[in-house]
């Protein structure tokens, strides 16, 4: 996969933002727009902080119609789109990288399609390097937004 940091809407990249829920939405609608398949995001922060907020808002500007839920339970989520399907995944409950086998991961990320994964560092050495990393936290002193770091 070619390197795509080049979608990362103006103002994040090699850089932060923080953001209220609406402006993280409308961020994330903003991307969606941008990407192309193939295009692997990763989505990393604590229990809570918005990560499935900000897939649902990456899916619903790439053209997803259907509600957006989180994989936790399920793990992976296929969802069609106009340009092509979306993933969404969730490895909070993988307990080791071997376990990506069982949930066609490498299948997934060989598909012309967007690959939006939450809880990215559990999948260890098998997480491609040509992805695009969004780090969400808490902005100090307000919890009602947030932080990203992007590209």
């Amino acid at each position: 996969m070619p390197a795509h940091r080049h979608v990362v809407p103006p103002l994040a990249e090699k850089g932060h933002l923080v953001l209220d829920e609406n402006e993280m939405r409308e961020w994330g609608k903003e991307l969606g727009r941008a990407s192309s398949a193939p295009l692997l995001i990763t989505l990393t922060g604590e229990l809570g902080a918005g990560k499935t907020t900000l897939a649902q808002a990456i899916c619903s500007g790439y053209g997803v119609t259907e509600a957006v839920t989180s994989p936790t339970y399920a793990l992976v989520h296929r969802y069609a789109a106009p340009r092509s399907p979306v993933y969404h995944i969730d490895l909070y409950r993988l307990d080791d990288p071997a376990q990506l086998t069982n949930i066609g991961w490498d299948d997934m990320l060989s598909e012309h399609a967007i690959v939006i994964v939450e809880w990215p560092e559990r999948a260890g050495e098998r997480l491609p390097e040509d992805h695009l990393p969004i780090d969400i936290d808490y902005a100090a002193g307000d919890p009602d937004r947030r932080l990203l770091l992007a590209g």
